[in-house]
């Protein structure tokens, strides 16, 4: 499948740099700072599973000569508009989309630019940075891609996808079920953006606050789950219990990259990760005070940041 990364930051250039290390036919739509970047040192991954450092194929926007089979949108979400921009052109009739974002807002956007038919539900669970000049810090073994119809058949493009990402090196398959998968991410990272942030900490140091910690996750934690359930997709009772582990293990350095974004002054995806689920809570009569209490807390943030420029 001759695909196309938008994006060559951690998540895009991690996924996207494991295809092209397994010799696939690979190229990355990129800004004219990161397509210099990549000139000058090439796409160089840093992991505790197995650094790399490659050549990659950059294409400018408005530089297509043709479609390709594959987009693989890995941006963040406040930058959705002008992705969807951007990849236009090279989506052709037989093109398939799989977005890399986190929640389900995106759809809608995506949806009514190419027809649902063209894509795919996605997701990743990677805890990626940019280093010096550009260069992806995995910073843990977990490197997890999930793909599928969002209907769940079992159709010929997932068929290619799947001969796509076998022999790279990461953990890639296809889903029957992407869409519980992705309420059941979206749960997850939502109750941990919302604490984190809320509370400027770590998992670990939110618990060390007990009882009252651990009390507080857990609360948003159920809050986050009963929207899903509104929506006839409620955790699986195993991810459920796994997401409960992870967000009240005591000493766990593990925070959000919404909260790394905080500190580092940088936007943040508050409407698509936290407002999104308040919204749709709301339309279901879900009552989510703890998460609101979140979600005004992360947009207080971007409130200063627009007032002090």
């Amino acid at each position: 499948m001759r695909t196309l990364v938008l994006g060559a930051g951690g998540t895009g250039g991690y996924f996207g740099g494991r295809l092209l290390e397994a010799n696939r036919d690979v190229s990355f739509l990129v800004r004219s700072r990161r397509a210099a970047e990549l000139a000058e040192t090439g796409l160089v991954i840093h992991s505790p599973v197995g650094n790399a450092r490659l050549k990659p194929r950059v294409i400018a926007p408005g530089e297509f000569l043709e479609t390709f089979d594959l987009v693989i949108l890995a941006c963040k979400a406040y930058d959705l508009d002008s992705a969807i921009e951007a990849i236009a052109p090279a989506v052709g009739r037989k093109t398939a989309i799989l977005p890399l974002l986190n929640g389900l807002k995106h759809y809608d956007a995506l949806d009514a630019r190419f027809g649902a038919e063209r894509v795919l539900g996605g997701l990743c669970s990677i805890a990626v940075t940019l280093g010096e000049k550009g260069a992806i810090q995995h910073l843990g073994p977990m490197h997890v891609l999930r793909f599928g119809e969002r209907s769940g058949e079992r159709s010929e493009r997932i068929e290619k996808l799947e001969e796509l990402v076998k022999g790279a090196n990461m953990d890639a398959k296809s889903s029957r079920d992407v869409m519980q998968a992705l309420w059941e991410k979206w749960v997850m990272l939502a109750s941990l953006a919302g604490m984190t942030c809320l509370m400027r900490a770590a998992i670990g140091d939110i618990v060390a606050a007990a009882p009252i910690g651990k009390k507080l996750m857990l609360q948003l934690l159920d809050e986050c789950a009963a929207v899903a359930n509104a929506y006839g997709r409620a955790p699986r009772p195993a991810v459920l219990e796994d997401t409960r582990t992870l967000l009240t293990k005591a000493g766990s350095t593990f925070t959000a990259s919404m909260l790394r974004d905080i500190e580092g002054g940088h936007r943040v995806e508050a409407d698509h990760i936290l407002g999104d689920l308040i919204a749709r809570g709301q339309r279901a009569g879900v009552f989510t005070s703890l998460l609101e209490i979140a979600y005004c807390h992360v947009k207080a943030y971007e409130a200063r940041q627009a007032r002090q420029g």
